[in-house]
């Protein structure tokens, strides 16, 4: 047994399934008490969703007005950066990752990240149940995760991570968010939620995992499209990933970063948590069906096929994503392609053209899912918006113009493809 073996022992695993974040939580708990009678967790769940939507939204901290200035002003504890964590050169390092091949990385969160949460079961309950009752629109939870990526890897990191920043509020807001959640499936589902066996809601262990999905997972799935980062790039990258992890009170982040050694022992571990569930099954084909409408005429199927080819030969149990997810066979030109890329991945003269072709595949399907996000979510609590620099390296027009242009072409879709999706039913994005 070598020194990580012994550092990430099954019984440590064990152990952050079945802790939560105590000190947030007991904050939270008295602010619940403290509310008049009538006022539910959910009720005030969905109030501080509002209060730090637009707090994010105004790249500032907190309004001020309750409810989500009461529980920041006793979060102090958690507000500034640990002493590890504040190394503003590899910080940039990290950002920049996001700024060199932000693409694939977007592409990386649909194709990789959210499908190996909801093959996560205790993630998926949570997503498909309780948070549903308060964000319900899935495209909307999927902007405010796009939205997070930006917020921390998007901006310059080594500010956007400080107090009153939005990869700072982002990260302490979703701490006391999974909090109310805790509180919310103690109040109302207590009754059907398997502790024993699957930990609290948003445990420490399923922290740690969605880590892993940000970082890890992500880079992974990069190298299956074609880009390999160097191991000084993965190792600021999961440093500035375990900053933000410190922030949202992630256990094995509060000492210090994670670092290359850790990911293997780890990733090894955390691939035992995945499995088939109703909820992950329900979730991806909600997903898919949002992903499948984004896409050009003649690639509807694109999102399926990329979600196949990420886990092919996925390591540590990731390979079964797709078929515990449910997800449907990938279009019949996408096959022919997986094909292709094996043969260039044994050193024939296919390999450079598959792969270019790959690659393009990758970043028309990621540069259409951002577009998407941006003109359905650019405005409200839930806003999704990019820098400008960020658009412009990934030649997406923002003005009044190309949104207006773009929604021409989505209302052409939609209709051309009613006649088909109307004679297939549901069946066309069905989990099974």
């Amino acid at each position: 047994m070598n020194d990580q073996d012994e550092r990430w022992p099954e019984e440590r695993f064990r152990q952050l399934r079945q802790q939560a974040d105590p000190d947030v939580d007991k904050v939270v708990a008295e602010y619940l008490q403290a509310q008049p009678e009538g006022k539910g967790a959910l009720e005030l769940l969905k109030a501080v969703i509002a209060e730090l939507g637009q707090a994010k939204l105004q790249a500032r901290a907190p309004s001020g007005e309750p409810p989500a200035s009461e529980i920041f002003d006793a979060l102090d504890f958690t507000m500034e950066l640990p002493e590890w964590g504040d190394d503003r050169e590899m910080l940039a390092r990290g950002q920049a990752v996001f700024a060199d091949f932000g693409l694939y990385q977007s592409a990386a969160l649909f194709f990789a990240c959210l499908p190996m949460a909801y093959a996560e079961m205790s993630s998926a309950k949570v997503l498909a149940g309780v948070s549903n009752l308060a964000t319900h629109a899935l495209t909307r939870r999927v902007a405010e995760t796009g939205q997070m990526l930006v917020d921390v890897m998007g901006l310059t990191a080594a500010n956007s991570l400080r107090p009153g920043r939005p990869g700072h509020t982002t990260a302490i807001g979703l701490r006391i968010l999974h909090s109310f959640v805790r509180a919310l499936v103690d109040e109302k589902y207590a009754d059907r939620w398997d502790t024993e066996r699957i930990g609290p809601p948003v445990n420490q262990e399923l922290l740690l995992a969605t880590l892993f999905d940000f970082s890890v997972v992500t880079w992974e799935a990069m190298e299956t499209m074609g880009v390999v980062l160097s191991e000084e790039e993965r190792a600021a990258n999961l440093y500035t990933w375990s900053v933000f992890g410190h922030l949202m009170g992630i256990e094995v982040c509060r000492d210090g970063p994670l670092t290359l050694d850790d990911v293997e022992p780890v990733s090894a571990r955390l691939g035992r948590m995945l499995e088939a569930s109703d909820e992950g099954r329900r979730l991806m084909a909600m997903l898919l069906k949002e992903m499948e409408a984004f896409m050009p005429l003649g690639s509807r199927k694109m999102p399926r096929s990329l979600v196949h080819w990420i886990f092919r030969d996925a390591a540590h149990g990731a390979d079964r994503v797709p078929e515990l997810l449910g997800v449907p066979k990938p279009a019949w030109w996408f096959t022919a392609l997986f094909r292709m890329g094996r043969e260039a991945n044994r050193g024939t003269w296919l390999a450079r053209p598959v792969d270019g072709v790959v690659r393009w595949l990758v970043r028309k399907a990621g540069r259409h899912i951002v577009v998407a996000l941006i003109d359905r979510h650019s405005n409200g609590t839930a806003a999704f918006r990019i820098p400008p620099e960020l658009a412009g390296a990934w030649r997406i027009k923002q003005s009044n113009t190309a949104v207006k242009t773009r929604e021409i072409r989505r209302t052409v879709r939609k209709t051309l493809r009613a006649p088909a999706q109307g004679r297939k039913g549901p069946r066309s994005v069905s989990p099974t």
